[in-house]
Parts: C-alpha cells; sequence; structure tokens
C-alpha cells in the first residue's frame, strides 16, 4: 500500500509539475530581439520606438572600423562597399541568438539596401525557423530591396510585414511603430 501511495505521489507531482512548467512557458511569450545598424540614429530611434512598443532587447551591430562622419563621404564609402562585396567586421556578440523567437533587423538604407554590416551580421548568426521582422529608415528611397535581401539572407525565416520610416519622422515614429506592430500582430 506505501508503494501505491508513492507511486501516486510522484505521478501527481509529475503532472502537476509538468503541466506548470508549461503554463509557465506559454504565459512567457515570445522572445524579441531588435537588431540595428544606425549611422545618423535615425534607425537607432525607430530600434527604440519598437522596444518601446514590444519590448525587447536591443542589439546595435557596430563596425571596428566607423564609417565617415561627413554624410558625404559616408555614402561614398557605403557606396564602394557594396561596389567590392565588402563584409565588414562588427564588433560585439549577441547572446543565445537561439533563445529568441522574434527578431526584428533595421537599418537605413545605404544606395537601395542594407548596410554592408548587416550582411556580415545575418551571415554570422542562424536565423532559421525565427520570425523576422525588417525595419528601414531612409531619406526617400523606402526599404529599397533590403527585405528582399534580409529574405534572401534568412531562407528558412518567416517574415512578417516590414516598415519604412523616413530619417526625418524617426525620432517621431512611435504611433507609427504601435499602428504597425498592432497590425503585424506582435504584441508585449
Amino acid at each position: 500500500m506505501g508503494k501505491l501511495l508513492n507511486l501516486q505521489f510522484i505521478l501527481v507531482m509529475f503532472l502537476f509539475l509538468g503541466y506548470s512548467n508549461c503554463f509557465a512557458q506559454g504565459s512567457a511569450g515570445k522572445k524579441i530581439l531588435i537588431v540595428y545598424f544606425s549611422w545618423s540614429g535615425n534607425t537607432k530611434e525607430v530600434a527604440k520606438a519598437i522596444q518601446q512598443s514590444v519590448g525587447g532587447t536591443l542589439f546595435e551591430v557596430k563596425t571596428l572600423k566607423d564609417y565617415p562622419k561627413d554624410y558625404n563621404a559616408c555614402i561614398e564609402y557605403a557606396k564602394q562597399e557594396q561596389k567590392e562585396n565588402t563584409r565588414p567586421k562588427i564588433s560585439g556578440d549577441v547572446n543565445d541568438i537561439s533563445s529568441y523567437d522574434t527578431i526584428f533587423i533595421g537599418y537605413p538604407n545605404w544606395w537601395g539596401t542594407i548596410p554592408m554590416p548587416l550582411f556580415t551580421f545575418l551571415e554570422k548568426y542562424n536565423l532559421s525557423g525565427k520570425t523576422v521582422i525588417p525595419f528601414c529608415t531612409h531619406g526617400g528611397g523606402g526599404a529599397g530591396r533590403g527585405f528582399d535581401d534580409i529574405r534572401k539572407l534568412c531562407p528558412s525565416s518567416k517574415f512578417l510585414e516590414g516598415i519604412a520610416i523616413s530619417g526625418s519622422r524617426a525620432a517621431n515614429s512611435l504611433k507609427d511603430i504601435e499602428a504597425w506592430v498592432k497590425k503585424i500582430g506582435v504584441k508585449k
């Protein structure tokens, strides 16, 4: 009789702990990472608005070598990187990227696509099975082919609709971001 009670107790505890563990995982929601590259600060502003809207961890992609501070010099430098298909070295690492379910990827539209440091980042990390959501800032060119280039670099990821924000509106983009994340179904 004692062994039967012990077995029943173990079974009840297993079921209780198993169900409570499943409940904790379900109530925790999706873990969000917001990856961005920002030269002027505009894309950083949009990344912070996304974080304010849905939570998550910010990760800024930084290059080992700084880009020129002058706008014209910077865009010429970026144009040369594209022409040479350069992969600039980046600093820092995302701690345990496998723990994230949803990854926002942000960039300024440089010459119609993502800056080369994001190519470096996206080739470094495996985002298979993750939900990827692109966003960009621009000076009139919209997303360019950047969303498509991200999709090509992450062929085994699920994609949600991205957003392109004019650089002049980046600092005041919170309402646009809130409406967008609501539309695509991403919640805090």
